[in-house]
């Protein structure tokens, strides 16, 4: 008897037995073996690690929020830094004559996003001062939520030639449109 977990060898009997129950038995021609692969590990999800990344990035390096600049509450105000609070005081009241106004019902947001682009490119170049963007109130969207009236609060306020805007009065579409007043023409 081996010691201590040992193997114990077979006995002739055992041997015998064996060698009779496979006596008749022949080996394989194909001696090739199936491999059997491990599963899969789960996919990494790299372009959420790039996004995530990059929202990281940008709440660490972005300047200061935009939101901070912007005043509470549903109505869109926004003035830029530097500038007296009367600028916007009478953009509110209306004191500034609209010159024209870009009408976004019916746009996807990047439409919208060209359309307020070039539109604002061209007020400028026609030396024009204030004008009305027209978002919607979102009555025909989903929720009756004004899909476009966030987007067009972000893109004012990244436009550097945008010094201000305000809700628009009730008269000229209140919460569904803003009135923008843009840097005048340099000489």
């Amino acid at each position: 008897m081996p010691k201590h977990g040992g193997v114990v060898p077979p006995t002739d009997e055992e041997l015998a037995l064996f060698r009779t129950a496979v006596a008749d038995t022949r080996p394989l021609r194909d001696r090739r073996r199936v491999h059997i692969e491990p599963p899969r590990p789960d996919a990494i999800p790299k372009q959420r690690e790039l996004d995530e990344r990059a929202a990281l990035e940008e709440s660490i390096h972005a300047p200061e929020p935009l939101e901070l600049r912007l005043e509470g509450g549903d109505e869109l105000c926004f003035l830029r830094p530097g500038l007296p609070r009367t600028v916007l005081r009478d953009l509110r009241r209306g004191r500034w004559v609209l010159q024209d106004q870009l009408d976004l019902h019916g746009s996807t947001r990047e439409e919208a996003r060209e359309l307020m682009g070039a539109f604002l490119a061209q007020a400028m170049k026609r030396g024009l001062r204030c004008v009305r963007v027209i978002h919607g109130k979102g009555l025909r969207s989903p929720g009756r939520e004004p899909v476009l009236k966030a987007y067009v609060k972000a893109w004012l306020a990244h436009h550097l030639e945008v010094l201000a805007y305000c809700q628009a009065r009730a008269a000229e579409g209140g919460a569904g449109a803003v009135v923008v007043l843009l840097r005048a023409p340099k000489a």
